[in-house]
């Protein structure tokens, strides 16, 4: 593992503390206590540089703390690994859905790039590769965006308890019934709602159905009760975005954009799309209900380089030059496992927690995270190395040796 970086301010620490207590006494429950536990005990904290709009300050690879050859080295590595994703991302989203019922494409899709990166130490960028200023598709990475809104909701106490019902909040026919009925924020966050139901033309159990089931079968198989087990369904995703946009009452984009996007200076040029059956009345308005991937189309389509500076939001504790724009609790709840799949946190946090097969990224520190999406997409956070990697368009199964690279880049220093 790469030198752990300089020691947390005590200021920062006492802060955290403070946090961890608030958020104690909102979440009722033992999940705080885990999250403390992974928070790094090292960060660097000593940067104080913000990337300003429309520029991001470079720095050679000596300046901070990196081999330059060993760095390039894993440039051309991380060049070599780029996924055999199609360029025609429609041919490749149709290859994914042909086993799905009801797989028809609904949101918006363009054709992708070519392997992309950006690596960020100590705040600047060390690195950059391909077209990092190319608009893609990112898939499953735009539901870090959605958990962010609904963060940013709790923040405000808009979301009271992530603990409590939905159907206290979203008295929608979405929500009705003993089983429906008893799905929780923190279940929707996590992939454990396991509703039942069809939303925007989409039922749940047509998304990633089991294999060898008769199609006349699926709406009857038996569904755990909520929080018992864990499935990627990205039609109970858009269920979350959906229940969102009632908590809002405007739409998640403009949200995202006035909260987030435009603090953090990125630029205009990212779209959050829903589907073309995704429109609903609300408050007398047309809005659009955003997806939370591109599994149908749509989802977040946006650069190398908002991506980056998305990311660096989180690496920095949700924190941008003097504005704490979310909360270090809510990154704290984000970061903690779950019950039923304890490498995933709220939804899009990918943790590298050691399992029964070891560390999912074993060249990494135990307390990185990566957003996820298929392509391969990834934006990995590492604050025990004050490291950020946006890769697009990468070989997942080569993820660990990519990483691995720029790691030691920074032991070869």
């Amino acid at each position: 593992m790469a030198r752990a970086a300089a020691p947390w301010p005590l200021g920062h620490i006492l802060g955290d503390v403070i946090q961890g207590l608030r958020y104690l006494g909102r979440m009722k429950s033992r999940l705080f206590l885990t999250a403390l536990v992974l928070l790094p005990v090292s960060v660097a904290q000593d940067a104080t540089y913000f990337p300003a709009r429309g520029h991001w300050e470079r720095r050679e690879a000596a300046a901070v703390g990196m081999d330059a050859q060993a760095l390039s080295a894993a440039v051309d590595a991380a060049v070599a690994a780029e996924a055999a994703t199609p360029v025609d991302l429609c041919a490749y989203i149709s290859s994914t859905l042909a086993n799905e019922p009801h797989g028809e494409i609904v949101g918006p899709v363009r054709d992708r790039g070519p392997m992309t990166g950006i690596a960020v130490r100590r705040g600047y960028v060390v690195a950059s590769w391909g077209e990092p200023e190319r608009v893609d598709m990112t898939f499953s990475v735009s539901k870090t965006y959605l958990s962010t809104v609904v963060g940013l909701a709790s923040d405000r106490e808009l979301i009271p308890d992530v603990q409590d019902r939905v159907s206290g909040l979203v008295q929608t026919h979405h929500f009705e019934g003993p089983h429906n009925g008893a799905i929780t924020w923190d279940n929707l966050l996590r992939q454990t709602s396991n509703w039942r139901g069809e939303q925007f033309g989409k039922y749940d159990w047509a998304d990633r159905p089991p294999r060898g089931v008769p199609v006349e079968d699926l709406p009857n198989l038996a569904v755990p009760a909520p929080g018992e087990s864990w499935k990627y369904n990205d039609v109970r995703v858009n269920l979350l975005a959906y229940a969102a946009l009632q908590v809002w009452r405007e739409p998640l984009p403009v949200v995202l954009r006035r909260e987030v996007m435009d603090p953090i200076g990125a630029s205009p040029t990212w779209r959050w799309h829903g589907y073309t059956t995704s429109w609903v009345e609300l408050d007398g308005q047309h809005i659009q209900s955003v997806s939370g991937g591109g599994h149908w189309g749509g989802g977040m389509h946006i650069s190398a380089w908002d991506q980056a500076r998305f990311g660096y939001l989180f690496l920095r504790h949700g924190r941008w030059q003097d504005r704490q724009l979310v909360s270090e609790s809510w990154i704290a709840q984000a970061r903690t496992p779950t019950d039923v799949q304890p490498t995933y946190g709220y939804m899009n946090w990918f943790l590298n927690t050691r399992g029964t097969r070891g560390l999912p990224l074993p060249s990494c520190p135990e307390s990185a995270v990566t957003f996820r999406g298929a392509g391969a997409n990834i934006v990995y956070l590492d604050w025990e190395n004050d490291l950020l990697i946006v890769l697009r368009w990468v070989d997942s199964r080569k993820l660990d040796s990519v990483l691995a690279g720029f790691l030691g880049a920074i032991e070869a220093q």
